[in-house]
């Protein structure tokens, strides 16, 4: 995440975006034990924090974000945060047992120099998980579809599980593990989703490699 006009949105709608996760309260939780099922134990950072929704609940404590409204949110919610971009991470090589990126990767203009950067600053045998929309899922549909009437994704890249893949495996990682979650349109979830194995039928994809 790095042009003006792909942070602009967050700096501008940051009340909004907070709304959205206020909304649809079991969307989010169900997102969140996708990734608290791979989440490994040890010190990470999360790779477009935002507004500290998916760090402080999971227990990171530490941020990076090009948005200073965004940061600042965070910031409220205890997750220390660095501004930088995921393409020129601002930490040494080989620190972290795991990097997250939750629906950031739609969001970067590099996403192979983003996940090579991630790949230097993960430890060996350290973790990769990537939270993600599939494109080809019906909710991935409906944004690709709808993208120029919202303020965020009309800045978004959408991607298929298999293009995710391919650039993690470009990127170094390994042994790839896959959960799915979000079955149905987002009117109709009126409880927290089941997290399953694999990928084909959830809107909402958490992927973990392995350096």
């Amino acid at each position: 995440m790095s042009s003006k006009k792909r942070i602009e949105p967050f700096n501008k709608y940051t009340f909004q975006y907070e709304t959205w996760f206020s909304r649809n309260k079991n969307v989010y939780h169900s997102e969140l034990n996708a990734v608290r099922i791979f989440l490994p134990n040890g010190e990470g950072v999360e790779v477009g924090v935002g507004s500290g929704r998916f760090a402080a609940p999971l227990g990171i404590n530490l941020g990076v974000d090009p948005s200073v409204e965004m940061m600042k949110v965070a910031k409220e919610r205890g997750v220390e945060v660095v501004g930088g971009i995921a393409e020129a991470l601002p930490f040494r090589s080989s620190l972290f047992d795991f990097v997250l990126m939750v629906t950031t990767i739609c969001f970067l203009d590099n996403v192979e120099t983003a996940l090579e950067e991630a790949f230097r600053i993960i430890k060996s045998n350290g973790s990769m998980l990537v939270g993600f929309i599939d494109r080809e899922s019906p909710i991935g549909r409906l944004y690709q579809k709808h993208k120029e009437e919202n303020m965020f994704y009309r800045v978004a890249s959408f991607y298929t599980v298999g293009e995710v893949i391919t650039h993690l495996r470009k990127a170094g990682f390994s042994n790839f593990s896959l959960a799915q979650t979000v079955f149905h349109p987002l009117p109709e979830i009126t409880n927290i989703e089941p997290v399953k194995e694999g990928c084909g039928e959830g809107s909402f994809i958490l992927v973990k490699a392995i350096k």
